[in-house]
């Protein structure tokens, strides 16, 4: 018989996708408290924003924070450089790896992610990556699909005015967000039409 989650450390990557998490983890009710270590996030300046954002929210919800405050830019591009189109799993590695090691160290009955909220994340691979780090950790991995909650989550942060972030987190997503595409001219035969 599985032991009752009730309380669970939750890796958060930023206020709004923490938003519609916690809620459903309170309405099970089980103790969310969030734990902010993301390494894969730059510049400083985006760092900085999401993890002040998060602290001011965290107030506000009488959410317990638990900060390890790694600012990892060199580590990270060391370590992603060579594959840059795999750096996602060495993302989530990291970040999951550290969480569970904690919630294993600290007591916690699970751990989980607000990665776990995005569309925009491979749900399937963090599920993996998830389930790794609970084996080896002895801590059991809450899986949840918060990708409904996405857009209400969103909404409310909007509402409260919170800081919004416009990529995922490290360097080079910023520099996928903002690169120019150039765009593609239209044929004579579309311009016809």
């Amino acid at each position: 018989m599985s032991k009752e989650i009730k309380n669970t450390l939750i890796h958060t990557c930023c206020a709004p996708c923490s938003i519609s998490c916690i809620q459903q983890l309170r309405a099970e009710e089980i103790a969310p408290t969030s734990f902010w270590f993301n390494p894969n996030i730059h510049p400083f300046t985006e760092y900085k924003s999401r993890r002040n954002t998060l602290r001011e929210y965290a107030q506000t919800i009488a959410l317990p924070l638990v900060e390890e405050d790694v600012y990892g830019l060199r580590t990270f591009t060391k370590a992603v450089i060579d594959d840059l189109a795999h750096r996602c799993g060495y993302c989530y590695e990291t970040r999951l790896e550290r969480t569970a090691q904690y919630a294993a160290e600290h007591g916690f009955d699970s751990f989980t992610t607000t990665l776990l909220v995005s569309p925009y994340q491979n749900h399937a691979l963090l599920q993996e990556v998830g389930e790794f780090m609970a084996q080896k950790y002895g801590v059991p991995f809450l899986y949840r699909d918060f990708r409904p909650g996405f857009r209400q989550g969103q909404d409310e942060a909007r509402a409260l005015e919170l800081y919004m972030q416009k990529y995922c987190g490290c360097i080079f997503s910023e520099e996928e967000r903002y690169q120019k595409k150039p765009k593609k001219k239209k044929n004579a035969t579309e311009l016809n039409t």
